[in-house]
């Protein structure tokens, strides 16, 4: 059964949708087979909540003017979350949203990105520099990504303003493990810097208790399973089976549930 509203596949930090690479690897395919109206945004890679907030918003509005629907579910990884909470809080768009998933969502932050925006001035500049140059070439309107780092720092407050009421939308949230460095390749140094700053589990760059918000939902797989691994990024066949489920079971429960 599809659920009664689109979904909109939300991604985060350094990822991008492209032609040729997508930012949730084969998932929305996997998702269109079973039958539901699932659409990636087209958001900055590197851009600050804010603009990438905005970006989502339009992308949100040309979806429900194409399908000629009233709201939209938003299932959102890592950053993508906090752009859609802005979107949300900040841009109007409170009774446009149906749900939101956030999947290893930094709302209290990451303490990688604090030791990472506190590198000396002058190697952030120059890192920032390259990477907004190569994230405007391959389609950035507004790459900012020191800002975006400063964002995503530390706070056990959170990094954005909680707001209480959501106009009734159902928010839930899910976390991954990555238990050993050696399990993924791409997130196996920064789990091992992560666990010098964090007393909590991590997925590499975020800790389980940061990705906490509405209702707690757990674990997305019980596997070892990394922050970029839940995103089918470099996932080694017998796991990635696995994290199709889970986006199956995920949208067939917000069918369930009348979303």
């Amino acid at each position: 059964m599809a659920t009664k509203y689109p979904i909109v596949l939300a991604h985060g930090i350094m990822l991008k949708e492209l032609k040729t690479i997508k930012a949730f690897g084969r998932i929305e395919k996997i998702l269109k087979a079973q039958g539901y109206a699932v659409y990636t945004a087209k958001t900055d890679g590197v851009g600050k909540i804010e603009t990438n907030a905005q970006q989502l918003k339009e992308c949100v509005d040309e979806i429900l003017r194409a399908k000629n629907a009233k709201k939209v579910n938003i299932i959102a990884h890592s950053k993508g979350g906090l752009d859609t909470r802005y979107m949300i809080d900040r841009l109007g768009m409170s009774d446009k949203i149906a749900s939101v998933t956030f999947l290893c969502t930094p709302h209290k932050g990451s303490q990688i990105a604090t030791k990472l925006y506190n590198l000396p001035k002058w190697i952030r500049n120059f890192i920032g520099f390259w990477m907004n140059f190569w994230y405007r070439f391959f389609g950035d309107k507004h790459p900012d990504v020191i800002e975006a780092c400063r964002q995503l720092c530390f706070s056990p407050e959170g990094v954005l303003e909680k707001i209480d009421d959501y106009d009734g939308i159902f928010m839930q949230s899910y976390s991954t493990t990555l238990e050993k460095s050696t399990d993924d390749f791409v997130m196996g140094i920064p789990l091992i810097f992560s666990r010098k700053f964090e007393s909590n589990f991590s997925d590499g760059v975020v800790c389980v208790e940061s990705t906490k918000f509405g209702e707690y939902k757990g674990r997305c797989v019980e596997d070892s399973v990394s922050h970029t691994e839940i995103v089918d990024f470099m996932v080694k066949k017998k796991k990635r089976e696995k994290i199709y489920a889970f986006y199956i079971g995920l949208c067939k429960d917000l069918a369930d549930m009348g979303y």
